[in-house]
């Protein structure tokens, strides 16, 4: 968007000139990453999911720190619809009895992941909640990106969670900042079903 389109988009007025830059062209793939502190950075990934879904794609989902015993219900659809769901986390870390556990548990995670990644059966992987594991100290960001970017040039990855690291941001061709401006959750409403899981 040009200055001038930009200033006329703030002022209200409706846009007249096509936006898209010159010279788009195609990708083997996309690497998406959703970060910041709002709302909806894996909600929106799942969206993508279902999109991805809709168009035949083989979908995978790789769910960090999330337990797997929480039963969310974009798994269950997921599932329901063919996604092949993995879960390796324990849930929320100040829960934990062992965090050596939890490291182990997530490089272990990681290392799975990076397989059903290489593997190439699969044209969308989610890494769900992936920033942890480098924010954390549990996975080194260099073993993270350098897998995602050696990945099969058909695979399409979308990584979330919140303090995504520098060189994830710079691999990345998208990224997408969510920003909490309220939620009910510091109102002191408990997350509800079928809107938050």
């Amino acid at each position: 968007m040009t200055d001038e389109q930009t200033a006329a988009a703030d002022a209200g007025a409706v846009p007249t000139e096509d936006p898209r830059p010159d010279g788009l062209r195609r990708a083997d793939s996309l690497v998406i990453v959703n970060t910041g502190d709002g709302k909806g950075k894996s909600s929106s990934a799942f969206g993508m999911m279902i999109r991805a879904l809709a168009r035949d794609w083989n979908v995978a989902v790789v769910q960090f720190v999330k337990s797997g015993n929480w039963k969310v219900g974009e798994e269950k659809i997921g599932r329901q619809l063919g996604v092949d769901w993995h879960a390796f986390g324990d849930g929320f870390t100040w829960d934990s009895d062992n965090l050596d556990d939890d490291r182990a548990h997530a490089a272990e995670g990681w290392a799975t992941a990076v397989e059903i990644m290489n593997a190439g059966e699969h044209e969308l992987v989610i890494f769900d909640e992936l920033t942890y594991l480098s924010s954390f100290g549990w996975v080194d960001i260099a073993e993270i990106v350098g897998p995602i970017a050696a990945r099969p040039r058909h695979v399409n990855v979308i990584v979330t969670g919140r303090d995504a690291a520098p060189e994830l941001i710079d691999l990345a061709d998208t990224v997408t900042e969510m920003r909490d401006v309220k939620h009910a959750y510091n109102a002191g409403i408990r997350a509800m079903r079928g809107l938050d899981y």
